[in-house]
């Protein structure tokens, strides 16, 4: 447990999320709410009913099965444009509510659209619509990350990427590539990344999660990787250490997630501290709130206390995130200069 001070100066520090994902932070009684409207069947409408079946459980097993079967549920609540807008506008005002000033929001059309048969298209222009106008409200600057998963195939990677370049500067601002690495390789999503690239947005690479770091190596060498979603599997191999150094590649770190999905058995065996200290560019993040059942406070309370962190690692991790973020240059430093003012005085 941290003593009470330490807890209000997490939460009253300025923090950076770099790795969100939009469906995986929906509140539970907005969820509630669109059962009612839309007829999902539910044994009880109810918060703690709907629970288990979307968030980690204590004593449930923790794999990647488990953790992606979350993900099975909460596709089905995508039923109309409007819900679309609200899990956003939402997501992006409980990020503010825990002091986060920048939040980079990620989100896979496919899964928005499947059950409402639009075009990817529409998805994209309803988030990007909602997330600035709940950002103008709540005094939060967001940039958008476009998802697409490894199992879909390049085909649909094809016609993501398409979508979301009619978004450049409108919000979106970089492109990502998630899901099951261990059983979907990306060899097939190489021309697709390379596309992004040329066309001027951020890269970043879930790897290193549920795969090992030669997962790492491949997205830095072959996908143009700028950021590392996960990446915590590098620590076993040195020279994918090295080249995350010489790079400056800075990883997203999602502690609790990886527990909660079995990348990690423990959480003080989590190699966050240990990459930080070797000199990795790191970052903590939540990954997915509603299904680990945390803000970032939380995240970052529970890194101090189960890891060999402190206070000043978690800001120069702040910092390192500021660094990293998806916008132009100057923007970028701005924020970075932000940062620094709001860190040195907290």
């Amino acid at each position: 447990m941290l003593d009470a001070d330490l807890w209000n100066r997490i939460c009253a520090m300025p923090k950076i999320e770099l790795h969100r994902h939009l469906e995986g932070a929906v509140r539970l009684e907005t969820l509630v709410d669109i059962a009612q409207e839309y007829g999902i069947e539910m044994p009880e409408y109810d918060v703690e009913t709907l629970r288990p079946f979307v968030q980690i459980m204590p004593g449930e097993t923790r794999n990647h099965q488990h953790f992606l079967g979350k993900f099975v549920t909460l596709r089905q609540f995508f039923r109309s444009p409007e819900v679309i807008r609200r899990v956003t506008r939402e997501a992006v005002a409980d990020a503010a509510a825990d002091n986060v000033k920048y939040l980079e929001l990620r989100f896979t059309p496919p899964a928005l659209s499947n059950i409402l048969k639009c075009a990817y298209e529409d998805v994209i222009a309803w988030v990007c619509e909602s997330a600035k106008e709940a950002a103008r409200a709540h005094h939060i600057q967001v940039s958008l990350i476009i998802s697409m998963n490894r199992h879909e195939g390049p085909e649909v990677g094809e016609r993501v990427l398409q979508a979301a370049l009619n978004f450049v500067g409108d919000g979106v601002a970089a492109l990502d590539l998630a899901g099951n690495e261990r059983q979907f390789p990306a060899h097939p999503f190489y021309d697709v990344f390379e596309q992004a690239k040329a066309a001027g947005l951020g890269v970043t690479i879930h790897a290193g999660e549920w795969s090992g770091p030669e997962s790492v190596r491949e997205a830095i060498s072959r996908l143009h990787a700028d950021r590392i979603g996960h990446g915590v599997r590098s620590i076993e191999d040195e020279t994918v250490l090295d080249a995350l150094r010489q790079q400056g590649t800075v990883l997203e770190v999602c502690p609790s997630s990886n527990y909660d999905s079995g990348v990690v058995e423990d959480w003080r065996l989590h190699p966050l501290a240990e990459l930080h200290r070797l000199g990795v560019n790191t970052s903590i993040n939540t990954d997915d709130p509603l299904i680990s059942g945390i803000t970032l406070s939380d995240e970052i309370a529970r890194a101090v206390t189960h890891l060999t962190l402190t206070l000043d690692d978690v800001k120069r991790q702040t910092l390192n995130a500021a660094r990293a973020a998806f916008l132009p240059p100057d923007n970028r430093a701005a924020l970075v200069r932000q940062f620094e003012g709001w860190l040195n005085g907290a």
